[in-house]
């Protein structure tokens, strides 16, 4: 029994959920999402409330009840309020700014990093040491941050590189003379 599955998802104001032909659309404030539905889940809309079941007793459907109820639960949340990545640039001289439609970074390399930003995403510079990765779709807006932060990840003796903002450095003592 999924403890995950089993919970009902509650659908705001503002937001429609439609299911057809085995795939689920949400639409918001923020846009509209739509994810594939696995043929072993059913998913049914009754009340603002959407639920999803296992069609089978199979090992394979009660293994995509859960995971199909949190994509769809990612929908919801993503065109109602929107999910956030924070960044933080740590360095000498590190610093970013937004330059038309891309990510402008210098990250203590010969040459400047242009990153350009996809659809979808929103990327804001509140200061020069801060990135805030924004948009609807949940894995998007993580993967952006990911591949950001891939140009200079944290190194552990200095603590220098781009890291989330809640990401904890685990620090090296530095060699002893």
């Amino acid at each position: 029994m999924s403890r995950v599955g089993k919970e009902p998802i509650n659908i705001p104001d503002g937001v429609t959920l439609t299911v057809a032909d085995a795939v689920v659309t949400a639409k918001g404030k923020f846009g509209e999402l739509a994810t594939k539905l696995s043929n072993h889940v059913d998913v049914n809309c009754v009340d603002n409330q959407v639920k999803v079941s296992p069609t089978s007793e199979l090992k394979r459907a009660h293994e995509m009840w859960g995971t199909t109820r949190s994509n769809i639960n990612n929908l919801i949340l993503g065109v109602s309020q929107g999910f956030q990545k924070s960044l933080e640039l740590n360095g000498v001289g590190y610093r970013a700014r937004i330059q038309g439609k891309e990510l402008v970074m210098q990250l203590g390399l010969s040459h400047d990093i242009h990153y350009p930003i996809p659809e979808g995403i929103k990327i804001e510079c509140s200061d020069q040491t801060a990135i805030k990765v924004s948009g609807a779709d949940k894995q998007q807006v993580g993967q952006v941050a990911a591949e950001i932060r891939a140009f200079r990840p944290p190194e552990p003796y200095k603590g220098k590189g781009v890291k989330y903002i809640d990401e904890y450095i685990f620090r090296k003592e530095g060699k002893k003379k």
